[in-house]
């Protein structure tokens, strides 16, 4: 397990879910990770409170960060774990035009999206992958307990069979590292994830972000390290699930998406554990950028 200091947070009392705060942290791979603890970390040093979130909604790269966030980790030694490279990462070399071309031919002909998700499914498990238990060992690495945090913390995946959305919370029966590693399960690259008879791969198919998960929430941040969902496939876009949430009685939605020079950050390969550092300046960086409107959105 990752060693991360806990630190103290006040949650004794939560508030009714309309008058909550939530944080939604998108996928975008390592780059992503590290992007999203050097936002949290830069608008925490400015005391922006978000690491206070009463809800979390996490996303592939976001599961990772939510569970951090959700367990009250010391976020400045996550952060610092993302410049030394201190987690066991494996370097994978990835196409995303092919995986995209791969997956545009493995959709072709379907009517909906729930069979477009099942036919990625279908790719999914037939991809030639490391083996599910070395992949499973990595995500344990990345965590600081296998045990759910008490805080209320969602984590999306998608069922490679039927192709529908799933959430992972602590009420469920799916243990904590299976939920995380599913998230981030992208699929032709990582396996999809066993629990019980069925399999589960990245939640970042169906959305980026998943931030309708939210609902009900008064003020809602998102940090997404990758947009560009205007026409997503799949499912629902960043401006749909934005509305939705509005919908919902949420007062404010504050996205927050990476800059142009963070995404340079990433580089080609988001996955590459080499995009680590850089993403994790960059972000805490952006930070300075986005502390008054932030500030702003969790201080009302």
């Amino acid at each position: 397990m990752l060693e991360l200091r806990p630190v103290r947070a006040s949650h004794d009392s939560l508030l009714p879910m309309s008058d909550r705060t939530a944080l939604v942290l998108g996928g975008g791979g390592l780059a992503g990770i590290a992007w999203e603890l050097g936002m949290l970390v830069g608008l925490q040093e400015a005391g922006s409170g978000v690491g206070d979130a009463e809800l979390v909604v996490g996303t592939s790269a976001g599961s990772v960060v939510g569970t951090l966030v959700a367990a009250g980790v010391d976020l400045e030694d996550a952060y610092a774990a993302q410049l030394a490279g201190t987690t066991s990462e494996k370097s994978v070399e990835v196409d995303l035009e092919q995986l995209m071309t791969s997956a545009a031919r493995a959709i072709a002909g379907t009517r909906d999206k729930q069979q477009r998700l099942a036919a990625v499914g279908r790719l999914a498990l037939d991809a030639s992958t490391v083996p599910e238990a070395e992949r499973l060992a990595i995500i344990t690495s990345r965590l600081p307990s296998s045990a759910w945090p008490e805080r209320p913390l969602r984590l999306t995946a998608v069922d490679t069979a039927s192709g529908a959305r799933v959430v992972f919370d602590r009420d469920g029966h799916v243990g904590l590292v299976e939920a995380v590693a599913s998230s981030c399960a992208v699929p032709g690259v990582w396996p999809p994830v066993t629990v019980g008879d069925r399999r589960y791969m990245d939640g970042g198919i169906y959305s980026i972000l998943n931030a309708d998960l939210a609902a009900g929430a008064e003020r809602v941040l998102v940090l997404a390290p990758m947009a560009g969902q205007e026409h997503n496939p799949f499912g629902t876009t960043i401006a749909e699930e934005v509305a939705q949430l509005r919908e919902a009685g949420a007062s404010e939605v504050l996205v927050i998406n990476a800059d142009e020079e963070s995404t340079a950050a990433f580089g080609s390969n988001p996955l590459d554990p080499a995009s680590r550092a850089p993403a994790a300046r960059a972000g805490r960086r952006q930070a300075a950028d986005c502390v008054d409107q932030v500030r702003g959105l969790w201080r009302r």
